[in-house]
């Protein structure tokens, strides 16, 4: 398919051809959402800890004799019937949220937001993005330039930048930074969660190209 290439003054320059199999992708929600899941479980961290009877410090000696004393019989204060002693059937940081999901399937969820971007008018190419200097200002600047391309942008709409990856990038996502609506990723870490996290993606040509080459 032909994606429109607009200038950095936010004017139409040409046309470039992608392929349809990343960028006119039918859209498959089942695929997408089951990916996605997976992505936020992987990236699960696990805090909630409670200590079981052989965690908890102490209780090396028997509390009182076994009989003779008129008391309930106990082994340890570190029981979990004991205040201060371990928990029962508690949170462990040990449980793994972790899950696998094969690369296909990962491609074909990524195909499919990116092809819903793009018949939304959501995705917009640029025949370069590169704010050498820097500056914040200069980045808001051409932002507002380039999101003239989008029919229904609203001031304030989560930005996508996807980016070569090029050492040259390095001054244009420091301009970026400050910009909180903006993100910035190379175009090798394009992933379904990021993509459905920003509804408006502008590219460069040459970030288009990697997309091509890295999922291929």
């Amino acid at each position: 398919m032909d994606i429109t290439v607009y200038n950095p003054g936010g004017s139409k320059k040409a046309t470039l051809s992608a392929p349809d199999r990343l960028f006119k992708a039918k859209m498959n929600a089942d695929l997408v959402y089951q990916v996605a899941t997976i992505q936020m479980s992987n990236m699960r961290t696990v805090i909630a800890h409670a200590k079981t009877r052989a965690e908890v410090a102490g209780g090396g000696k028997k509390p009182w004799q076994q009989k003779g004393t008129g008391r309930a019989r106990h082994g340890s204060i570190r029981s979990p019937l004991w205040v201060g002693g371990g928990v029962s059937h508690g949170p462990s940081k040990d449980v793994n949220f972790k899950k696998k999901l094969g690369k296909s399937q990962q491609r074909a969820a990524l195909a499919s937001v990116l092809s819903s971007r793009v018949a939304e008018g959501n995705f917009l190419v640029t025949q370069s993005f590169e704010v050498a200097s820097g500056k914040t200002k200069d980045a808001v600047k051409l932002i507002g330039s380039l999101t003239a391309g989008f029919p229904k942008y609203t001031a304030g709409g989560r930005i996508l930048l996807v980016l070569a990856g090029e050492a040259q990038d390095a001054a244009t996502r420091r301009a970026t930074d400050n910009i909180p609506h903006v993100q910035t990723i190379r175009a090798a870490d394009l992933n379904t969660l990021t993509l459905l996290s920003f509804p408006y993606i502008i590219a460069s040509a040459e970030a288009v190209g990697v997309i091509e080459k890295t999922f291929k």
